[in-house]
């Protein structure tokens, strides 16, 4: 979601906040489940610890994420509930939550996040972002396509794993399961140890669009952690204050590049 500042009057904040070096701006927020391997690759490494939290996450910078409506994995053809191993953490400086999770067997992990919908007074709205991360383990790799049929997801049309940096990479966004034509998809990187520094803050994040058939494409330029989230309105409405406000629903995708290993 971007910030309601810079999504409200780009140009007219591009000046201050380059001369800020964007110390303490915020342009994109990012529902996160990141696993702490993208791959399982054998029985030593079948434990996978996961971090949800709600950032900024190219700047590095935290929200708190209360405790989810529902977290779980589709795990081959059972869908596991791990709400209940949520332990309460701290990322980026704000409240977060961990899970861990160990395959018992070979298959696609699509683990996924329902967060409670949080009012933005910047932004006069609620926000909530369905996410999603998909781990493989030992060898297998079908399944990595399924849709669990949440309210708005992307499904990847590349495998979302085992991609090089430079990889063109495209998903499809559905919404009530139908493709989701002409919506915006911001894309991020998350900046771990803050080691890049972004030009011009345009390059913080990055946005794209669906065509007529829900579909977006992206060439990821470097490597690490990449976030996919397609912005879409939910129908129906929350009351804040008792005021109907509009609820903003992101379906949020993360995705891991990497560099090829030179032989020595």
């Amino acid at each position: 979601m971007a910030c309601p500042f810079l999504r409200k009057s780009r140009l007219s904040l591009l000046t201050p906040l380059m001369a800020l070096g964007l110390s303490g701006s915020a342009v994109a927020h990012f529902g996160m489940v990141i696993p702490s391997s993208d791959v399982v690759l054998d029985k030593a490494s079948a434990k996978v610890q996961l971090a949800l939290s709600f950032s900024h996450p190219m700047e590095g910078q935290g929200m708190e994420l209360a405790k989810p409506v529902a977290f779980g994995v589709q795990n081959g053809d059972a869908r596991i509930d791990l709400l209940a191993s949520l332990k309460s953490a701290n990322v980026m400086g704000h409240g977060a939550w961990t899970a861990e999770f160990r395959f018992q067997r070979p298959g696609v992990g699509i683990f996924f996040m329902v967060p409670r919908p949080y009012f933005e007074p910047a932004e006069d709205k609620f926000i909530e972002h369905l996410t999603k991360v998909i781990v493989p383990a030992f060898g297998e790799e079908a399944g990595w396509d399924v849709p669990l049929g949440l309210p708005a997801e992307i499904v990847p049309l590349t495998r979302p794993f085992g991609n090089y940096a430079g990889n063109l990479f495209s998903g499809q966004v559905l919404v009530a399961g139908k493709p989701a034509a002409n919506v915006e998809v911001e894309v991020e990187h998350y900046n771990q140890r803050q080691a890049y520094a972004v030009p011009n803050p345009y390059l913080v994040t990055q946005v794209v669009k669906t065509d007529p058939n829900g579909v977006f494409h992206y060439a990821v330029p470097f490597a690490g952690w990449w976030g996919f989230a397609a912005l879409t309105e939910a129908p129906g409405s929350l009351k804040h204050q008792g005021t109907d406000k509009p609820v903003e629903r992101g379906a949020v995708l993360w995705a891991r590049f990497v560099d090829p290993k030179r032989k020595r």
